[in-house]
């Protein structure tokens, strides 16, 4: 009789093992995903797109796509919005809405290196914040990894002669924090809140916000009829407007949601890294942006600090039982 008794552990290693190496490719599939957004978005909005118009189709389109799986959810599940609909809101408000509203307004204000700076301490704030609240410091691993993968960053990001603006500075900081609570949030998704659920509800939140601040004037509405430049190659401006709002979006929340889970919104946090590399690639191939040699030793470098943080999480420690908790 002791051998199936001894057998039950490895089982759920293996098994464990399984979720974790599919929530780690979903991650990767989800940075890859969002990555692409900014070089698509970019020349639409220099074309003479408005912010406003450009983020509502975004997550219109992609909330729309989604749909179906919050339907499904509200049909199986009595009372699901009553239950839930706090972290669907508070999913549309910060993750969806005020992550891109802020960062795309810091964007306007300083270069774009700087704000993706900024933006991805989220996993170091993360990490803080945990520090503080358990008041248990992190592992050796986890410092070091977060040491070296936001010096990767600085690498990749290249901020040499920006100039400080205290305004998109704190656009800036504002969307880290939103991308902190993109992960925490994600991570209460289960089979009570299915994540593609939670999405979609997050996605409609946002683009119904967005929706009022442009019907009132707050948020301008702008979108000619116009044609971008993108690999060399004239297309019309529904062609990056489509692939931003049915891929990129679409599948970055929705790959997304589903990996947080699985890995824990710490490692997720440090795998989201890797959508600064993704679009350095996305850039230079339909931008001609060519990266630095420098930005490659980045690139390898947050790659170190992420395989540092996940040895950590693989050593016992559940990175998912330490991330703080919303209500």
């Amino acid at each position: 009789m002791a051998a199936p008794t001894a057998s039950i552990p490895m089982i759920r290693t293996a098994a464990a093992h399984r979720v974790s190496t599919s929530g780690l490719v979903l991650a990767v599939a989800s940075a890859l995903a969002f990555s692409s957004s900014g070089p698509f978005i970019k020349p639409l909005l220099e074309a003479g797109w408005s912010l406003g118009a450009a983020l509502l189709v975004r997550m219109g389109v992609a909330g729309l796509i989604l749909s179906p799986a919050l339907f499904l959810a509200i049909r199986r599940q009595r009372g699901f919005l009553r239950r839930h609909w706090k972290l669907i809101a508070g999913f549309g408000l910060m993750p969806v809405l005020g992550c891109q509203l802020f960062f795309f307004s810091a964007m306007q204000r300083m270069p774009v290196a700087v704000a993706l700076l900024i933006q991805y301490l989220a996993p170091v704030m993360l990490v803080a914040f945990v520090w503080l609240r358990t008041r248990k410091a992190p592992s050796a691993l986890v410092l070091w990894g977060s040491a070296v993968a936001i010096v990767g960053l600085v690498l990749v990001v290249d901020i040499s002669g920006a100039s400080f603006d205290l305004l998109g500075t704190l656009f800036a900081l504002a969307a880290a924090v939103c991308v902190c609570a993109y992960f925490v949030i994600s991570e209460r998704a289960g089979d009570d809140l299915p994540p593609l659920a939670l999405a979609a509800g997050g996605l409609l939140t946002g683009a119904t916000i967005m929706a009022m601040l442009c019907l009132t004037g707050i948020m301008p509405f702008t979108a000619p009829a116009v044609s971008v430049v993108l690999a060399g190659v004239e297309v019309p401006w529904f062609v990056p407007l489509i692939w931003v709002a049915a891929i990129a979006t679409t599948l970055g929340y929705a790959f997304g949601v589903m990996a947080v889970p699985r890995i824990g919104s710490r490692v997720a946090s440090f795998v989201g890294l890797s959508e600064v590399l993704f679009a350095l690639g996305f850039a230079w191939i339909f931008l001609a942006e060519v990266p630095a040699p420098i930005q490659f030793a980045g690139g390898a470098l947050i790659l170190v600090g992420v395989i540092l943080v996940r040895a950590d999480a693989q050593s016992g420690a559940d990175p998912r039982v330490e991330a703080p908790v919303l209500t």
